[in-house]
């Protein structure tokens, strides 16, 4: 389905056209004819499928055909809060409405302010929502579109009880339009939509196309002590534009990046206990191509849009599946090709199986000569398998996500993103 097709408004029209978009994905097209009738929609869609584009044009065409006033957005991360923000910017150039990106670890003023001037457009975290409304700052009672982002990462942080308040204190499910997007349509995901929304319509991508087809996906078996020398072998191999490498713990991000740099490599790594002005800076310097080499935890693997990312490397399988396809969707997006590698040592071998039940399918092998294993500069004192699990920085060590072996649900993060 072409956006020509769908009638939509001239000026979200010439936003279309701004993006670049012409064809609507599958989700957006599944999406569009329920919710620009006005219908509840809860879909499946895997990050890099155009949800964004799809809610967003939603509540501009409602809000400009005065079925709706003010629209809210619920994400879980800081970083997927100021994405959407940038996309509404985009996407609505040609249109007067404001929008207010309201998420923690910064000043409260500026929100303030921007929620005081009457945004019609509201996207950000629960946690900082909560604590504006308790303060009389912002309104539940006047949402007439909600869009739940992410669901299922919602409640994998822990925000369901904080969910749960924000929607209770809104207009009833029959009095407000409410879009939910979740990678997976679970038992949880399935049970908030029967409590809070108004018999919504289903929207469900078949398991073959979770992942985008664009990603060209290779695997290394690879001992520890080779992890580093092959990680130097693939970059010089590969060169890429742009990189994100993952790891699950944060000080084996930290150690990865400090080994790169004394290997002569410029990088900069990510975790969820840099500050917000750090983490801002990061990231714009990896948009903007300032920065072309991040090590990072499963606090990038969401929300993070960067045009044009040539290279994801899972330096570390990760222990969710579902976060294997979050962490590769960070490229090939929008029907751009991209490539993903990953490194499957002794530490995290075993959530391979998984990932590939969850996958339906292998992930190709390849095995790496001997002249792909680069000399390693660093020195870094070797440890033995499994050495160092759970001393990292809080708690567990890891960012984001403790999975349990086998790859199937984790339970609820100990560190918000």
């Amino acid at each position: 389905m072409l956006f020509s097709e769908l009638h939509l408004d001239e000026r979200i029209m010439l936003g279309i056209k701004d993006a670049g978009f012409t064809q609507c994905t599958p989700v957006q097209a599944s999406t569009f004819k329920h919710s620009l009738a006005g219908k509840d929609v809860c879909a499946q869609s895997q990050t890099g499928t155009g949800k964004t584009a799809a809610f967003l044009v939603t509540i501009f065409q409602n809000l400009l055909n005065n079925k709706a006033k003010k629209a809210m957005i619920i994400v879980p991360t800081r970083e997927l809060a100021v994405q959407v923000e940038n996309d509404a910017h985009l996407l609505g150039a040609h249109l007067d409405f404001t929008v207010a990106c309201i998420y923690g670890g910064v000043g409260y003023s500026l929100q303030e302010k921007q929620l005081k001037a009457g945004a019609e457009i509201i996207v950000g975290t629960p946690g900082r929502m909560l604590d504006l409304h308790q303060s009389r700052k912002l309104s539940f009672k006047d949402v007439d579109i909600l869009v739940i982002d992410e669901a299922d990462r919602l409640f994998d942080m822990g925000f369901m009880p904080d969910l749960k308040r924000m929607l209770k204190a809104m207009p009833p499910a029959h009095k407000r339009q409410t879009m939910l997007f979740s990678a997976t349509l679970s038992f949880l995901v399935k049970e908030l939509a029967w409590r809070f929304m108004n018999e919504p319509e289903e929207v469900e991508i078949a398991p073959d196309r979770l992942l985008v087809e664009t990603v060209t996906q290779e695997l290394y078996h690879v001992g520890n002590h080779e992890k580093m020398p092959l990680l130097l072998g693939l970059l010089s191999r590969e060169n890429p534009g742009n990189c994100l490498i993952f790891t699950n713990m944060k000080h084996t991000a930290e150690t990865v990046a400090r080994r790169l740099r004394t290997n002569g490599i410029t990088c900069e790594y990510i975790t969820g206990d840099l500050n917000q002005k750090e983490r801002s800076r990061i990231i714009d310097g990896l948009k903007d191509g300032q920065i072309r080499i991040l090590v990072a935890t499963n606090v990038a693997s969401r929300g993070l849009h960067v045009d044009n990312l040539d290279l994801v490397v899972n330096y570390d399988l990760p222990e969710d599946c579902e976060d294997y396809v979050h962490r590769i969707g960070r490229t090939a997006r929008a029907g751009r090709e991209g490539k993903a590698i990953s490194l499957a040592c002794e530490d995290y071998i075993y959530c391979l199986e998984a990932i590939e039940k969850y996958l339906g399918m292998k992930i190709p092998v390849v095995w790496a000569e001997e002249d792909l294993l680069v000399e390693d500069k660093s020195k870094a004192r070797r440890s033995r398998p499994g050495q160092g699990r759970g001393r990292g920085q809080g708690g567990d060590g890891r960012d984001g996500r403790g999975g349990r072996r086998g790859g199937g649900r984790s339970r609820k993060a100990v560190h918000a993103a």
